[in-house]
């Protein structure tokens, strides 16, 4: 496979998530391997190149999702085109979650608005494996109801075995007929007080949310090894050659992005 040389994927469906989201549900001409936590490199001839991450479990077959928010020129004509439409297609590039190292454990999964999209694929990993991990808790958190992510989908989660699944909006930001929880995430998790014994937490989210999330997990007894992240800011050629994402000696794209907080804490200091 030639890294640097796009592939025709097309557009099969699409899913509106929010105002400003979309789940884009993509198939790839040949072989499409990835593990949850990778992400891609999406081209549109004419608005450019730019990386996102795979929001989809792996099937075995050439398919993918991903769900993206419409915030520059590269999102703003894909959010334009319709189901049929081809796009390009590198990838899937770096290090995903742990999967193997997971297993057996309980996973505790926290999200904020479109943090939570790269989460959904070891989330829907997790639950189309259920006998290989303990108990599943889903803290899903938005601005506002309208922000919310896979609204739907959580309530099927709901009804597996051993899956809680919480959704939260900040204050202010709840409607009429709202029945999740008002409340900051940070807030929400240390009221939900969850166990770190045999215990994984996969975060992300707004800097200003991990930060006091990871404060709330202090408190609850995590320690730094327990808690993994996928950082993607900055991240432009998925290589580590244009040094966009460089922090010290590490390549988010190429180290990354997804790393356990003990590891981020190296090379960034204190989140």
């Amino acid at each position: 496979m030639d890294l640097y040389q796009p592939r025709q994927a097309t557009i099969e469906a699409i899913v509106r998530e929010t105002p400003d989201v979309k789940t884009f549900h993509f198939r790839v001409d040949g072989e499409f391997c990835y593990a949850p936590g990778q992400f891609f490199e999406l081209s549109i001839p004419g608005a450019g190149e730019a990386p996102f991450s795979i929001s989809s479990a792996p099937t075995g077959e050439p398919v993918f999702q991903s769900t993206i928010r419409r915030a520059g020129l590269v999102t703003r004509e894909l959010h334009r085109l319709l189901p049929g439409a081809t796009v390009g297609v590198r990838g899937p590039f770096g290090r995903p979650f742990p999967i193997e190292q997971l297993r057996g454990k309980g996973l505790i999964f926290i999200g904020g608005g479109i943090g939570f999209a790269p989460l959904r694929a070891p989330l829907q990993y997790a639950l189309a494996h259920r006998q290989d991990f303990g108990p599943l808790l889903v803290v899903n958190g938005a601005r506002s109801v309208a922000d919310v992510l896979f609204v739907e989908q959580a309530r099927a989660w709901q009804q597996e075995k051993e899956v809680q699944v919480v959704l939260t909006v900040d204050p202010g930001g709840e409607a009429p007929g709202w029945s999740g929880r008002v409340g900051l995430i940070p807030k929400v998790v240390e009221e939900m007080h969850p166990s770190p014994a045999n215990a994984a937490v996969l975060v992300c989210g707004p800097p200003i949310m991990i930060k006091f999330t990871l404060q709330t997990l202090d408190r609850l007894g995590f320690t730094d090894e327990q808690v993994l992240t996928t950082l993607e800011m900055r991240m432009k050629c998925g290589l580590g050659k244009c040094g966009r994402c460089n922090i010290g000696p590490i390549y988010v794209c190429k180290d990354g992005p997804v790393f356990s907080m003990q590891e981020v804490k190296a090379f960034v200091g204190d989140f």
